[in-house]
Formats: C-alpha cells, structure tokens, sequence
C-alpha cells in the first residue's frame, strides 16, 4: 500500500472495500428488515402496552446517534463476557438502528391501508391474522417499497461509520492509503464516486417506483385515505 501517488493497487484497495461495504449493507438491511417487521407488528398491536413498550424501543434507539450503539456494542459487549468482531458489532449496530426506522416506514405504510380495506375483511370472517396478511400487508408492501428502496441509500453511507470500531470497508479504506499516500483531495475524490455509484441507482429506483405508486389510483388513494383510529402509538 506504500508509494508516493494513486495508483491502481490503491484503486483495488478501495473497491475492495466497497465491497464489505455492500455486504455489510446487505447484513444491515437482512437483520434490520426482519426486526423492522417485529417493529410494524407491534406498532399497530391490539395491545397498549405493546405498542408502547416498542414505541420506547423505537424513541431510544432513534434517540440515540448511531456512533454511540456501535461504540456500545464494540466496547461494552466485551465487558459482558461477549466477544464480537469489528464486523459483528458493526452489522448488529446497523441492524437496530435499521430496525427502529425501517419499522417506522413500514408502520406508517400499514395505516395507510384504508380502514374500508379493515372492514371489508372482517365481513369475510377473517381473523386479525388472516386480515393482516391476506388484505392489508400486501397492499401495504407496495405503499413501503418506495421510502424502503430510498432507505438503503441510508444504510450503504451509514456503513462509514463502521470505520471507528476498525472495520475495514471503503471509508476506512481510504484512511488506510490517505496514510500512506498522503493525496486526500485524490483519495476521497475516488471515495465519493464509488458511494455515488453504490447510492445513484438505488436513488433512481426509489423514484420510479415513487411515481408509479402515486400514478396508480389504488395506491394515491391509500397514501391520502389515513384512518386516524389506525394511527395509534
């Protein structure tokens, strides 16, 4: 990694950890998703106290920079007897504070599900479950994708901040050569064009599938029809 300019060996170096990068990403969004649907579940739960023990999750995890979970998870799991990696505090980090915010996306996607939609499946006969999963969740899935697509830009330039418990992915990448090297304009210059063109895509995509959601009636309607007996927290 030593030498006096920017070279391709450097050039590898970096695209190397663009790709911890979108593998901690995708670890992020996997392990994030799957607590972000608990998160929704619960958020719209017949129970109080539901609603309000995960309403406090949400609010302190949300409340809280994510700089500190990774230093808590790094620093303080060890103090408990529990060795973890720089990948394993950086993914689980990552992982509940996508749960907190994912889960509020996909909440607010879930009430905008039109009370009618509620109603017509309980003269069905269906239960809470069956009308959770078979009525509102699939017309619910097309109101999140777009902000979801859009929130993993969120994720793929939060994996930065993996730098601090030593993790060696494409920001700390660039340390490593701006060490050594010492071109900064140069180094993060290439740093920058990789996110962009790990975000760029993924931007695009949130806003093609933005505009066909609101071109289609069926969903404008569920976006602007927000039953305020749903919206409990």
């Amino acid at each position: 990694m030593t030498g006096t300019a920017f070279n391709a060996n450097h050039l590898l170096f970096l695209l190397q950890g663009a790709g911890w990068t979108a593998i901690l990403s995708l670890i992020a969004f996997v392990g994030g998703g799957l607590c972000a649907f608990i998160v929704a579940l619960a958020r719209v739960s017949p129970h109080r106290w539901v609603r309000a023990a995960m309403g406090l999750w949400v609010q302190l995890v949300q409340g809280s920079p994510l700089l500190v979970i990774m230093f808590l998870a790094f620093f303080g799991l060890p103090t408990l007897g529990i060795k973890v990696s720089a990948l394993a505090a950086a993914g689980v980090s990552l992982t509940i504070y996508v749960s907190a915010y994912l889960g509020e996306i996909w909440r607010g996607a879930i009430q905008a599900v039109p009370r009618a939609q509620w109603e017509a499946a309980e003269c069905l006969a269906l239960g809470r479950t069956q009308r959770m999963f078979k009525v509102v969740l699939p017309q619910a899935v097309r109101l999140a994708t777009p902000p979801t697509v859009g929130f993993m830009v969120q994720i793929v330039k939060n994996t930065s901040l993996a730098s601090v418990v030593g993790f060696v992915e494409l920001a700390r990448s660039g340390q490593i050569i701006n060490n050594s090297i010492f071109e900064p304009f140069i180094v993060y210059l290439f740093i920058a064009a990789i996110y962009f063109a790990l975000c760029y895509p993924l931007s695009v995509w949130s806003r093609r599938l933005e505009r066909r959601a609101v071109a289609s009636p069926t969903a404008a309607k569920a976006v602007f029809t927000h039953d305020p007996v749903l919206a409990q927290s």
